[in-house]
């Protein structure tokens, strides 16, 4: 009874994340360039059940009961990297990162992905695929105050309202070429990225991504004047959030019927008249 009481509260835990999970990726429905989270249920590794014996010559001998599933959880969580949609929004420092021709990994089979690369006001480098960008009052391109960084590793200052940021991240002022170029870094393998708050990932032993700029084998362009949407599935977030609802519930309900016959139990089987 016991064993079937923590498989219950397992499952009712595993909903509980994945509703959490879906929660968020409908809220960052409409942050630009966000990407949806995906969640793996697995199942605790199976015991196999067996008892031991006497038989008739007093032998020891031991027989199988069968195998017994003691629950499930949520082993992790993977992003989902593929490219948004994009859409026009006619302000100049919004930048969408149009992903042309990106190469696999060969030890995944999984496509790479390309990034923005920001400087945090703590020095770190981050990196995003947000390109919601603005002009601060010194003139430097930013994401919620961290500093976009060209391809020389300085941070992009635009000193004229009149800019215009070309398909490989050259920027033009006053249709004048500043010798900056907008960086975009390359992630070969996704394994290794880990998302942070405010639309930022770092790598998960803080290695620097290399450049894309360059790189024969990438292919994309920038596109002023538009934005990358998240890639979040809204329809299908709210269907699985309902599934996850009721698989919970469900849980629920069976850990609850084991709760009344644990107090039966105690209470009435085990009185002594």
């Amino acid at each position: 009874m016991l064993r079937g009481f923590y498989t219950a509260a397992s499952g009712m835990l595993a909903q509980q994340r994945r509703a959490d999970v879906l929660s968020n990726n409908i809220a960052n429905a409409n942050t630009p360039g966000y990407k949806a989270e995906q969640d793996t249920l697995r199942a605790f590794p199976e015991m196999l059940l067996s008892y031991i014996e006497a038989n008739q010559h007093g032998r020891v001998a031991q027989k199988e009961i069968g195998s017994l599933n003691t629950g499930a959880y949520v082993q992790e969580l993977i992003p989902l990297y593929t490219q948004g949609d994009i859409r026009e929004t006619n302000l100049p420092s919004d930048l969408a990162l149009v992903e042309k021709e990106v190469p696999v990994f060969a030890e995944t089979n999984v496509k790479g992905v390309l990034f923005y690369a920001v400087e945090t006001t703590e020095g770190q480098i981050k990196y995003t695929r947000n390109g919601h960008f603005t002009l601060d009052p010194n003139g430097r391109l930013t994401l919620g105050g961290n500093t976009v960084l060209a391809t020389t590793g300085q941070p992009i200052v635009i000193n004229s309202p009149e800019y215009e940021i070309k398909a490989d991240g050259q920027v033009y002022v006053d249709g004048e070429p500043t010798g900056q170029q907008i960086d975009v870094r390359f992630a070969e393998d996704v394994r290794i990225l880990v998302r942070e708050g405010n639309d930022l990932y770092r790598t998960a032993d803080d290695t620097v991504l290399p450049s894309a700029v360059g790189n024969a084998l990438i292919n994309y362009e920038l596109k002023q004047g538009y934005l990358e949407n998240s890639n979040v599935d809204i329809a299908k977030s709210y269907t699985d959030l309902l599934t996850a609802y009721r698989s919970f519930e469900a849980n629920q309900k069976v850990l609850q019927a084991y709760d009344r016959s644990m107090e039966k139990a105690v209470n009435e089987i085990g009185r002594v008249r």
